[in-house]
């Protein structure tokens, strides 16, 4: 059991001086505290004599030192190598926290928000316009030098973009006709004009939803997998390997993808087309009773070549977009594997903006020429 702590108070010719005893210890703290507070709080020179103090450990260290912080000039006598040790580190570690600066304003600091992200747009869009460049540049070289594209590649990739989403595409093409079909006779038979359920159907299939629709669902599958694929070679560090064996990544990795989905696209907006027709075609069979020869017939009639031609004009440019953006946002992966799911993220998101902003720019470009 430590000594109690006991103070004898005597005044010399340079003032106070407090001669302490026994044990400086968390055991003995608040006792010590107390003593050395009320003989802090008179007036004139002070003194602390440690040549009797048995021990002291950082409790006992901190309450002296709480007092020679208050009264610098209070003086220290008598303290052993250990004690003054002590003390010097209590004084080293009782450091002011830190003052954190006033939180600004709720506007500054939206404003401050709206411009990083501004600055982080822009960046991105002067990045994926030079990715752009540098890909027109890397089929121009592979063209020009005439070496061979891997079309191996390139086939493989047609396979798993294109052959691997006709179901799902399918699959949605014949809803969608179907809703539509339904949502037109809805509202035409208003004014008993149901009708005109066939011309609906056939025009804004062949013109913009057939693709526009299919553009969305490759972007969704093929935008992800390329972004996923090649930031998991970023990671693994197989596109560094490429690079010291002397191969090109945007030879052997971006333009089998872009070539693979131009290729694709015309045909699965085809396809999506001709499916939603067809599930247009039935609702009209079903519903409306008009037999399939008759729908045909019509479809003749109301859908002009300009129709399918704008759609398998914007088909490739869509799989390009979604090609370029897929591989891009891959390539921009660092980091760990969280890198990776954002950039998936984004790539997804991006590609589908483009082709809807793509798809307003071909409507009003088309309207102007007078393909109405």
């Amino acid at each position: 059991m430590d000594a109690p702590v006991e103070v004898d108070e005597r005044v010399e010719a340079g003032g106070r001086v407090l001669r302490l005893s026994g044990a400086l210890t968390v055991a003995r703290a608040a006792d010590l505290e107390a003593r050395l507070a009320a003989a802090a709080a008179e007036p004139g020179p002070l003194a602390i004599d440690l040549a009797a103090v048995a021990r002291v450990d950082t409790v006992g260290a901190f309450v002296l030192h709480k007092l020679l912080r208050d009264r610098p000039e209070t003086e220290v006598r008598g303290a052993s190598e250990a004690a003054r040790r002590l003390l010097a580190q209590v004084a080293a570690a009782d450091r002011p926290c830190a003052v954190h600066p006033p939180e600004p304003p709720l506007w500054r600091k939206e404003l401050e928000a709206l411009g990083a992200y501004m600055v982080e747009t822009f960046a991105t869009i002067g990045a994926g316009l030079a990715f752009i460049g540098l890909t027109v540049v890397s089929l121009g070289r592979t063209l020009l030098s005439r070496r061979n594209i891997r079309w191996s590649a390139v086939s493989v990739q047609m396979e798993q973009a294109g052959v691997a989403a006709l179901g799902i595409v399918g699959l949605m093409s014949f809803l969608i006709g179907i809703v539509i079909a339904q949502q037109g006779y809805v509202q035409l038979r208003q004014f008993g004009a149901e009708v005109f359920v066939v011309n609906l159907v056939g025009r804004a299939t062949f013109r913009e939803l057939g693709v526009l629709l299919t553009a969305i669902m490759v972007a969704g599958r093929s935008a992800s997998a390329f972004a996923a694929q090649i930031g998991t070679m970023k990671l693994t560090e197989e596109v560094d390997a490429m690079r010291t064996l002397g191969l090109d990544p945007i030879e052997v990795l971006v333009l089998p993808r872009v070539i693979a989905l131009v290729l694709m696209m015309p045909l699965l907006g085809f396809y999506a087309s001709i499916l939603a027709v067809a599930g247009g075609g039935l609702f009209t069979w079903l519903v409306m009773d008009v037999p399939p020869a008759s729908f045909v017939q019509r479809l003749n009639e109301v859908i002009p070549m300009s129709d399918f031609w704008m759609g398998m004009i914007k088909a490739p440019v869509f799989g390009a977009i979604i090609a370029t953006i897929g591989c891009f946002q891959g390539l921009q992966v660092v980091g760990t594997a969280e890198s990776v799911g954002q950039r998936t993220t984004i790539a997804v998101v991006q590609a589908i903006f483009l082709v809807i902003v793509l798809d307003a720019f071909f409507a009003v470009f088309f309207t102007a020429i007078g393909w109405d």
